[in-house]
């Protein structure tokens, strides 16, 4: 089985990509007294909702399973690009947040390679450098790419009934919990490389 025949092609997944980064929510939050309690509380509940959408999903084995791909990972990107405003939201910097540090936040963990000349150190904190249209629409494509190939790593577990949902729903929730961080580290000043991603599943 060819990857065309399980997978959306890179242009589909830069486009979702796309479509989630084109408008910054409004953050659904207010500035705390303890944000860093308030965000970790927050990307908990997030990470359950996702581990539930995704794990729904997936559900179908087969064929009927990787059609609902595409669909699993935009409503995904849509519960964590809430989470990030309301992230920014609880730190009192919703007016910062952009389409690049959207970009940046989803995808850090996923596609370090591609964004990794987006970061630079200004003295000891980590700002992003906005991207101008050409260089967005540059970093959405490899970033599309970067993540038709994960998702090509992961597509063998929604062949597999119930254990592949579940599989599915816990990478979910852990990918979930790396936008978050990569969130508040941003917001910190201190964002470190990416995170190992969960084997097994």
């Amino acid at each position: 089985m060819t990857k065309s025949m399980t997978l959306p092609p890179d242009r589909e997944v830069t486009g979702t990509i796309e479509r989630v980064i084109a408008d910054v929510p409004a953050a659904r939050s207010h500035p705390v007294a303890h944000p860093d309690d308030a965000a970790m509380e927050l990307a908990r509940k997030a990470a359950q909702r996702a581990a539930i959408v995704s794990g729904s999903l997936a559900l179908p084995p087969g064929p009927l399973g990787m059609l609902t791909v595409l669909p699993d990972i935009y409503v995904i990107w849509r519960i964590q690009r809430q989470m990030v405003a309301d992230i920014f939201g609880l730190y009192g910097r919703s007016a910062e947040l952009t389409r690049t540090h959207m970009l940046y936040c989803l995808f850090r963990h996923a596609a370090s390679q591609v964004l990794r000349d987006v970061a630079v150190r200004a003295g000891q904190r980590v700002v992003l450098q906005q991207l101008s249209g050409g260089a967005l629409k540059g970093a959405l494509a490899r970033v599309g790419t970067s993540v038709t190939q994960r998702l090509a790593g992961t597509a063998a577990s929604r062949w597999v009934p119930l254990a592949g949902a579940a599989a599915v729903a816990s990478y979910a929730y852990w990918d979930t919990l790396q936008v978050a961080k990569t969130a508040r580290r941003l917001l910190a000043g201190t964002d470190g490389g990416p995170p190992r991603a969960p084997t097994g599943g």
